[in-house]
């Protein structure tokens, strides 16, 4: 089960992360963007961005579906419990890559994403 703590642990090893609460979650950014996000009630879930193979198959599996409240698809809501923290870490990198691409040039050289 992955706690608030290793969330925070597995996404500030990253260039340009902030944390802020939101949406009764604890939601982690790349330049001002959500790449993550685990919620502070229930099960604890965690959302994050994946690419659309990842999304069929993480969706397929249990207590893993597509995140609610994101209106695009490709984010998923999985129960901490869902993968392992190794796993965890892996598609949170994924998400923060994905998110991080997305940003201008600009301020992917402020952020130090890019040299």
């Amino acid at each position: 089960m992955l706690t608030r703590a290793e969330f925070e642990q597995i996404c500030s090893q990253w260039a340009g992360v902030s944390f802020v609460e939101q949406w009764d979650s604890y939601v982690a950014k790349v330049g001002g963007k959500v790449f993550g996000l685990k919620s502070e009630n229930g099960h604890g879930a965690l959302s994050f961005k994946v690419r659309e193979t990842s999304f069929e198959i993480l969706t397929a599996m249990p207590k893993i579906a597509q995140a609610p409240y994101f209106a695009k698809r490709r984010w998923v809501s999985a129960a901490s419990d869902a993968l392992s923290v190794e796993e965890f870490n892996d598609y949170l990198k994924a998400s923060y890559d994905l998110v991080g691409a997305g940003l201008t040039k600009k301020l992917q050289r402020t952020l130090g994403l890019i040299v």
